[in-house]
């Protein structure tokens, strides 16, 4: 049996608080993503969603889990070999103003990684460099602009040029179009979309919109205060939520209606940590709510972390 191309395993991070005590930004938080499949990372600002980019890009280490790539544990591998291993992943960021160079061409800023990598030709880099701006909709013509004649919906073609430059085979998709106009997000997410079906690739797109992932997500996590609360496939998730949170982050959707209201301050949720994140402010809470409960399912591969197993209707 194949090994998940990109897993987790019980991943826990924290950071320290200002009375001196730890903020807990993941609590255990696992998933398995097939190869060429997309997953779903939905969430509240302060539900962990960039935690988790960070510890899967490798720019900090999870205090204790797993993350694996094809069944191998990158924490038990060499600094070279961990090395290989994380050139299979590149990312794409919410807001392309901080994460492009603005006093570079488009072309130095699609060929950085190559340059980074070496042993490949300067014709070889500006062929690969034309090529992939084709593939993202952009016209090789102006690769000798700056990134500040670009549109918004340009700067993140040219984004998604610079991270596909590499061919890698796993995309970290962090909030790619939550900065871009109702319009240009959906060209983006079309765009990502035949990417993806043309190369294969492994997504993870995090988000706090969930109609950003119901057009590319095959499978969903929703994270709740650090918690993985409610997970399973896509079109399960969204039509049937059984998950309080998830059925309130559903509600900020237009023509979905329900009668209270998602908090706002998710890291302040559960102020004593103890129990249930959402206690505080669930319509189904009970004193069973003082424990915390376990993911647990409800359909298939369809599980949710509620001691009410039923869920509110909508």
């Amino acid at each position: 049996m194949k090994s998940p191309h990109l897993s987790a395993e019980g991943l826990f991070h924290s950071y320290p608080a200002p009375n001196g005590g730890r903020v807990v930004a993941l609590n255990s938080v696992s998933f398995n993503l097939g190869r060429g499949q997309t997953l779903g990372i939905i969430g509240a600002s302060g539900a962990g969603k960039s935690t988790l980019v960070r510890l899967l890009l490798g720019l900090e280490r999870p205090e204790s889990g797993r993350i694996l790539i094809e069944g191998a544990d990158l924490n038990e591998k060499t600094a070279a070999q961990k090395h290989q291993l994380r050139r299979k992943l590149q990312a794409v960021f919410q807001d392309p103003r901080s994460s492009l160079n603005p006093h570079l061409s488009l072309r130095s800023i699609v060929e950085e990684p190559l340059l980074a990598r070496g042993r490949i030709t300067r014709r070889e880099r500006h062929k690969r460099v034309e090529g992939t701006l084709v593939a993202v909709g952009l016209d090789p013509s102006i690769q000798l602009r700056k990134v500040d004649a670009l549109s918004g919906g340009e700067r993140q073609r040219v984004a998604i040029a610079r991270a596909l430059i590499t061919q890698p085979e796993i995309l970290i998709l962090d909030e790619p179009v939550s900065a871009l106009d109702g319009p240009i997000r959906s060209q983006i997410l079309s765009l990502l979309a035949q990417i993806q079906a043309n190369l294969g690739l492994t997504v993870v797109l995090v988000s706090h919109d969930v109609r950003s992932t119901k057009k590319l997500a095959d499978t969903l996590v929703v994270l709740y205060a650090g918690v993985c609360v409610e997970s399973g496939p896509a079109g399960e998730v969204l039509s049937n939520p059984a998950h309080p949170y998830t059925k309130a982050l559903l509600a900020a959707v237009p023509q979905t209606k329900i009668g209270w209201a998602i908090p706002e301050s998710v890291v302040d949720a559960d102020p004593e940590k103890t129990g249930c994140a959402c206690r505080s402010w669930c319509p189904m809470a009970t004193d069973q709510c003082l424990e915390p409960p376990q993911l647990e399912r409800v359909a298939s591969d369809h599980h949710i972390a509620c001691w009410e197993k039923t869920g509110l209707p909508i």
